[in-house]
């Protein structure tokens, strides 16, 4: 499985100023590992208005059980919910926070 390096802030930086792509190939790389993580720990976004606004979530650890919705995490902005996604499962992949 692809190792993140934690110290390659220039792609997280890619991703942030171009979080829909396209992405140079380390980034892929990077986009693809984050997207394959275990399904319990991964973060989501769940639409509340078509277009409009996102709500942040996790998938439960357990099939069938309700995600858990964070609901002072709401988005109007699409690539601002997309960055937090990607903030948060870098941290569960790498261990690192970004800002």
């Amino acid at each position: 499985m692809y190792e993140i390096d934690p110290s390659r802030t220039d792609l997280t930086e890619e991703f942030r100023n171009n979080p829909e792509g396209p992405h140079s190939p380390e980034l892929q790389l990077i986009v693809n590992r984050l997207r394959i993580m275990p399904l319990a720990e991964r973060h989501v976004l769940v639409c509340t208005k078509p277009g409009r606004e996102w709500v942040l979530a996790k998938i439960p650890a357990t099939r069938g059980a309700k995600m858990e919705i964070f609901e002072d995490h709401r988005f109007s902005d699409y690539n601002e919910a997309v960055w937090e996604v990607f903030k948060r499962r870098w941290k569960t992949v790498t261990g690192h926070d970004l800002t």
